[in-house]
């Protein structure tokens, strides 16, 4: 297939790209910059302009692209780029892609497990309803955005994405100094559901998606097995063999990130279940978090 991706030079995007290709499939990058290459196709979210005609033909599309939710303090600048990075983006490709005279057969578009807002040990599937947070009203907008596409028949599915375990980005790779100088600890209950995949899962069942047609709508992608934040924190000592006795201070990441951030990223989390993935025939590479954490540390960055 022609498949085109946003986000492309994102942790998941960078991992995507060469499995696509693997795939045999022709990636097409739809870019902010400059093309780069044949395969490139301009736009501009912001501005609301976008090569429709580069698009046509395009099979099906990974939509990946969006500002980082936990890299900056949420000012209010700050939270409103979040959201209209994400929903602008998204309305602008969806009535592209609903315009076309060959349209897409699959948008895959991202989301988060941020949907759920702060649910405790509650297990949550793509059937429970959302929070009240500030991810998660960011999260039903931007799946929101999709309707002009489903209306116009295209397959969508919300890609409602958790913890992305890589050692080349993300939370993890922000996690791995301390924890290798032993500084490593609980955030604090530790009682809080942390949802993770492996980046290499992650990919992997994008790749299913593409031609899984019986699903559409949420999918959460999450390994099957959550852990605590205290389940977490031993898993991941172990693996750097190192000890993880003292808890995260908070007040000096409060005081970086601010409170809100801190509080719903790290304090607050949720137990979300794969059941849409498992129910579409998927299986999982790394089900276990010790075998995904030792996978991932163990993994060359991606070219």
């Amino acid at each position: 297939m022609d498949v085109l991706v946003t986000g492309a030079h994102g942790l998941i995007g960078t991992a995507l790209l060469p499995g696509l290709r693997a795939d045999g499939h022709r990636v097409v990058r739809l870019v902010r910059g400059e093309p780069e290459g044949s395969d490139d196709v301009r736009w501009d979210p912001a501005a609301g302009t976008i090569d429709a005609a580069g698009l046509e033909g395009v099979d099906a599309v990974v939509h990946l692209a969006g500002a980082g939710i936990g890299d900056k303090k949420w000012t209010p600048e700050r939270k409103q780029l979040i959201l209209e990075s994400r929903t602008q983006g998204t309305d602008l490709l969806a009535r592209t892609l609903a315009g076309l005279d060959r349209p897409p057969q699959v948008l895959l578009s991202g989301s988060a497990v941020g949907y759920y807002g702060n649910r405790g040990a509650e297990e949550l599937t793509e059937a429970s309803a959302p929070g009240d947070d500030f991810p998660a009203r960011v999260c039903v907008a931007w799946e929101a955005a999709t309707v002009p596409a489903e209306e116009a028949g295209i397959r969508v599915v919300h890609l409602r994405t958790g913890i992305v375990l890589s050692a080349h980005g993300g939370a993890l790779q922000r996690m791995l100094l301390p924890f290798k100088l032993g500084l490593g600890g609980r955030i604090g209950s530790g009682d809080q559901y942390m949802s993770w995949i492996a980046i290499d899962d992650h990919v992997a069942a994008l790749r299913h998606l593409l031609t899984a047609d019986t699903v559409r709508g949420p999918v959460n992608l999450t390994a099957a097995n959550p852990s605590t934040n205290v389940e977490f924190t031993r898993a991941l000592g172990a693996a750097v063999h190192r000890p993880t006795l003292l808890p995260t201070p908070l007040l000096p990441l409060k005081a970086v990130y601010g409170g809100e951030l801190v509080d719903s990223l790290l304090v607050h989390g949720q137990r979300a279940l794969p059941r849409a993935l498992e129910q579409s025939g998927y299986e999982f590479g790394f089900p276990q978090l010790d075998d995904a954490l030792r996978a991932v540390l163990a993994a060359p960055a991606a070219a």
